[in-house]
């Protein structure tokens, strides 16, 4: 089974197991955001538990 090529793009594991994401909303219409809240995006998240288990089928092969 293939894995999804935009997952793997995306996604990545830390070494505890958790999945790393980058946050939305970063990427156009920039100049009404302000300079706390596009910092604070640019950092990474983790993905939600309600959605652990189905990004981890996207990334098995």
């Amino acid at each position: 089974m293939k894995s999804k090529s935009g997952a793997k793009k995306r996604f990545s594991f830390t070494a505890s197991g958790k999945i790393k994401r980058k946050h939305a909303y970063k990427s156009h219409i920039l100049t009404k955001k302000s300079k706390k809240r596009k910092r604070n995006l640019t950092k990474m998240g983790a993905v939600h538990k309600s959605d652990h288990k189905n990004v981890v089928a996207m990334l098995s092969s």
